[in-house]
């Protein structure tokens, strides 16, 4: 399984606009293949939205585009609304083999960093010994690294039910050393680089 994450910079202010256009075009589109989180931000990087694909493989990736694309609804009609985008590639850890669903939110933080070039079995390791009493506290709807795009980066999704929650679990996490990890590993720290931001949503996005 990959997934393929396509980030856009909306114009501000244009961000119901985009989830309207998208929404309409995703009514023929997901007849090909389903999305698995249509995200936007609410703290952090502003006018943002990151919509996520599942996909077996490459191959089943591009067999879909190329049918996909011969439908008129789609690609939506949001390109006068849209800044940038960047596309990736990621594969999921191990803890995550399979994007959550369902209501898992409606607050989401999206983790990204930046691993060294040798850093993931580290932190794969590291990460082994605390997840599982991690996710008792929220629930961890993916954990994936890029196979194409900025490479060495790993964003891990986490869902609360409002940012007191956040603030609730992170800080009883930390005063109960359930998390942060602890590098077990024994080696250098495998992380480089830390961000973060928080996002909602949108109303027809799986996970929500």
């Amino acid at each position: 399984m990959i997934y393929e994450a396509r980030s856009y910079r909306i114009a501000r202010g244009k961000v119901p606009e985009f989830l309207k256009l998208f929404a309409e075009g995703y009514e023929t589109r997901s007849e090909h293949s389903e999305i698995s989180a249509m995200l936007y931000t609410e703290i952090g990087p502003l006018n943002q939205v990151i919509h996520i694909w599942p996909y077996a493989d490459m191959g089943e990736r591009e067999r879909i585009r190329v049918e996909a694309a011969k439908d008129p609804n789609w690609p939506p009609k949001v390109s006068h609304v849209i800044e940038t985008m960047q596309s990736e590639i990621f594969a999921p850890l191990p803890f995550t083999p399979t994007m959550g669903s369902g209501e898992l939110g409606p607050v989401f933080e999206w983790r990204e960093y930046t691993m060294r070039s040798d850093g993931q079995p580290a932190l794969v390791e590291n990460w082994s010994t605390a997840i599982e009493k991690r996710v008792e506290m929220s629930p961890l709807v993916m954990a994936m690294v890029t196979e194409c795009g900025a490479l060495n980066k790993l964003v891990h999704i986490w869902g609360y039910e409002s940012l007191e929650h956040r603030r609730e679990v992170r800080e009883e996490a930390r005063e109960k050393g359930i998390w942060p990890p602890k590098n077990v590993s024994g080696g250098p720290d495998p992380i480089l680089t830390q961000e973060s931001k928080i996002c909602f949503a949108a109303d027809y996005s799986p996970v929500k």
